[in-house]
């Protein structure tokens, strides 16, 4: 299987709760795991195999972004 990882997933504003909470089981189901529920924006963080990631946005048009979780740095 492949590596688990962070990921910031962002939905789009007009996302019902209904179709967030489906997005959120199916990361569940495909072996993931819900770290954070944001509040300022209507996304989560969540660990997820990669193989899964990649795939998850293409699978729900409800989602703006999902983008690896990892530190940001400026110059």
């Amino acid at each position: 299987m492949s590596d688990v990882k962070g990921y910031i997933v962002t939905l789009k504003e007009d996302c019902p709760d209904k179709t967030a909470e489906s997005i959120k089981n199916q990361i569940k189901e495909s072996g993931g795991k819900i770290t954070n529920e944001f509040s300022l924006i209507k996304g989560f963080a969540v660990e997820l195999p990669s193989v899964h990631a990649d795939a998850l946005g293409k699978k729900h048009p409800e989602i703006a972004n999902v983008e690896e979780d990892k530190e940001v740095h400026i110059q």
